[in-house]
């Protein structure tokens, strides 16, 4: 199966991303982590643009061959990044569920956004004007949502894990 997390930065995204994937065993791919590799590399003169995403999606598709659930951790903000993953999943002959987590308290949000460390050397993290001036298409057809405004990372993990494991799907879009 493919898990496939999307959020702005700092709803605590990453956090249940990496709590579910310990919990579960799953592998863990991150766009941030591909993205701050090609940075390092020093090889691209300009923006990453979708190096990053691409990376992530080879990574994710040759861990669902091998059999292995797959978390995937990426803002995820439009259409054509949240439709790729479907592929990858379709390609890989896996289901996919789709997860927008959010903070609906944006004081909490702010607070979050502005206290998080950073993820390693050369990593910087948006601001919160750049956060709230992100370009972010509607979802469409429903994901499974998860507000982390009023629960820690234990009950958001125990909440996508009881919505998951229902008799019927969850609402959203499957490959």
């Amino acid at each position: 199966m493919l898990i496939i997390f999307g959020g702005l930065p700092g709803t605590g995204k990453t956090t249940v991303a990496r709590a579910l994937a310990k919990q579960t065993g799953g592998t863990y791919v991150r766009v941030d982590t591909a993205e701050q590799a090609i940075r390092a590399s020093d090889v691209l003169k300009s923006e990453v643009g979708p190096a990053g995403y691409m990376v992530a999606y080879g990574v994710a598709e040759d861990n669902l061959r091998l059999g292995n659930t797959v978390v995937a951790d990426s803002v995820n903000c439009i259409k054509i990044t949240r439709d790729a993953w479907l592929s990858v999943a379709a390609r890989s002959g896996v289901p996919a569920v789709e997860i927008e987590i959010i903070c609906s308290d944006k004081d909490e949000h702010r607070r979050r956004a502005e206290a998080r460390a950073t993820d390693g050397p050369g990593a910087r993290n948006p601001s919160w004007d750049e956060i709230t001036n992100r370009h972010y298409e509607d979802w469409g057809q429903s994901p499974l949502v998860i507000d982390t405004a009023a629960q820690d990372v234990e009950q958001s993990v125990a909440e996508v894990m009881s919505r998951l494991a229902l008799g019927s799907r969850p609402p959203g879009r499957y490959a």
